[in-house]
């Protein structure tokens, strides 16, 4: 991803003292003094901010009418060049562009100085013809071509024109780019809160596909009823998802490196990890409830039990939402207080099921010896150490 800055603002002046009595103003007569830059200083946190930008796989370029010069050192002092070899000029540019512009001569630059708005927008359509996916920033009507053929147009809301404004995707109401690294960061989170809904909800609903399929493919009667299944999905699962969406930043969030925007969200990492935890779950409750059957359980006993398990199934497999990159052993539990009470609220809707006559009657359930309790818990739990090692196998496998 390119992020391309251009409102940086120098002023020059010359000094000098005149050596004649012409009245006025004159074209010569002068000893020149020399020269004064009067230039708008760096805000305070741009310098951190670019460099968590780097640090996110964001590359930043500035692309601005400041002399050469007065362009490196700007960028030099942000951290965005090194040497003079990034820095292109105006004049170099229309070179550029009777060679045929081809986008590999800019893709090391980071500096372009002294460019008309007609240049600032090829050069942004260069960069996105080298695969980039571009964000603009600027405040002036000469800023308007690049905003608008930018992926992302990014105005100031302060300082910038209504033809900047009309001309963006995004008003920055502070003028502050270190805004625009902190949405970066947000947006990071509020994907990946969406993956983890989404994870949850696949993986326990093909669990249940699982275990419906092979109550088929054995001719046992179904594990679950509708009603069952029903209560299963809305009450435990429509509570957790909630719970899911208030996640916070996990660590590192900032640190990865910058997710092509054509990549679906089903990818190879959330294909593995829903046919994972979904076969997992589905077999081991489809084994519980062919096991009871075997021991002489009746039919709705042994589906009272194996609802039970997938509700403790759910419960659990929560907290491997809540992740998909880092061990659920070294994340802090204690952050999400919501996602707690979710749990606790979805078992002990359950368990006050299981004990209140009306609710007996309904989804066809009964209390649970203790002994039995235990077993499905270390089933349950067990699904922690299968959704472990296979993120172990991913990183080893997928890379």
């Amino acid at each position: 991803m390119k992020s391309i800055l251009g409102h940086w603002r120098v002023l020059e002046i010359a000094f000098a003292y005149k050596t004649n009595e012409k009245e006025g103003i004159a074209k010569d007569g002068y000893n020149y003094l020399g020269f004064a830059a009067i230039m708008d200083p760096l805000r305070e946190g741009v310098k951190e901010a670019v460099s968590k930008a780097n640090t996110a796989g964001i590359e930043v370029v500035m692309v601005t009418g400041d002399h050469p010069n007065t362009a490196f050192y700007i960028s030099k002092g942000l951290g965005i060049v090194i040497s003079k070899d990034e820095v292109m000029d105006g004049l170099s540019v229309s070179h550029w562009q009777e060679r045929g512009a081809d986008k590999e001569e800019i893709a090391n630059k980071r500096v372009f100085a002294r460019v008309s708005p007609q240049q600032k927008q090829l050069i942004v359509e260069k960069f996105q013809a080298l695969g980039h996916f571009v964000a603009v920033t600027g405040d002036g009507v000469n800023d308007a071509p690049a905003l608008k053929s930018a992926n992302i147009g990014i105005s100031m809301g302060k300082s910038g024109t209504d033809v900047a404004r009309e001309s963006s995707d995004m008003i920055l109401t502070d003028d502050a780019f270190s805004s625009i690294v902190n949405g970066i960061e947000e947006g990071r989170v509020a994907y990946d809160n969406i993956r983890k809904v989404i994870h949850l909800l696949i993986s326990t609903g093909f669990a249940e596909i699982v275990l419906i399929m092979l109550s088929m493919l054995f001719f046992t009667p179904i594990p679950l009823l509708p009603v069952q299944l029903l209560w299963l999905n809305l009450v435990t699962n429509g509570i957790q998802d909630v719970a899911l969406g208030f996640e916070r930043a996990e660590p590192g969030v900032l640190e990865r490196k910058a997710r092509d925007p054509k990549e679906p969200i089903f990818n190879a990492v959330m294909i593995s990890r829903v046919v994972v935890g979904g076969l997992y779950m589905g077999i081991s409750a489809f084994a519980v409830f062919y096991t009871l059957l075997s021991y002489g359980y009746t039919e709705d006993m042994a589906r009272n039990i194996t609802l039970f398990l997938m509700v403790l199934f759910e419960n659990v497999h929560v907290f491997n939402s809540r992740t998909e990159k880092h061990s659920i052993f070294k994340i802090n539990h204690r952050k999400n207080k919501f996602l707690w009470m979710s749990v606790i609220v979805a078992q002990g809707l359950h368990l006050i099921s299981m004990y209140t006559p009306f609710m007996q009657n309904i989804l066809d359930i009964k209390p649970i010896d203790a002994e039995i309790w235990l077993i499905l818990l270390v089933i349950a739990l067990a699904l922690i150490a299968v959704m472990e090692f296979e993120k172990i196998l991913r990183k080893k496998y997928l890379k």
